[in-house]
């Protein structure tokens, strides 16, 4: 599967060898890893959760809107979710198209549209507490994973 939610550590090379083609001149790769500050805060560790069957949906989505803009492209998503530690790989996007410049803004508008729109939500864990982060749109989560009936809509 190019676009994918597991539960386990993700394997870099997996995700780019979904997006090697002959016709590729450039791949690019984002790796998303779990910091240790954030805003001044130490952070002991991250939970992730998502609405898988949602979630996998709209990373698809997204391959979607990516093939749209840039035409000759391929490009493979996968998320983690569970208990990721400091240093953790949380999200690897590769990208592959004939030259470099599209491969990179390509690669960018898809962590930007993962922010915006898929149901992710991540429980930062800091020496002083925890709190549950939606994603950038502020995604109400119900308690049994399932996104706000808005969310739905």
């Amino acid at each position: 599967m190019k676009f994918e939610i597991t539960d386990r550590p993700i394997n870099l090379q997996e995700v780019i060898d979904k997006v090697v083609r002959r016709n590729a001149g450039a791949i690019t790769t984002f790796i998303g890893t779990v910091r240790e500050m954030t805003a001044g805060k130490k952070t002991l560790f991250l939970t992730y959760e998502a609405y898988v069957p949602m979630a996998a949906k709209k990373l698809a989505q997204i391959g979607e809107e990516v093939k749209e803009k840039w035409g000759d492209i391929d490009i493979a998503i996968t998320h983690r979710i569970g208990k990721l530690e400091i240093s953790d790989v949380a999200v690897v996007i590769a990208v592959s198209t004939p030259h470099r410049k599209d491969a990179y803004t390509a690669n960018q508008y898809a962590i930007e549209r993962i922010k915006e729109i898929v149901p992710i939500w991540k429980r930062e864990h800091w020496e002083s507490g925890e709190e549950w982060i939606g994603n950038q749109k502020g995604t109400k989560r119900y308690e049994d994973g399932r996104p706000s009936e808005e969310e739905l809509n």
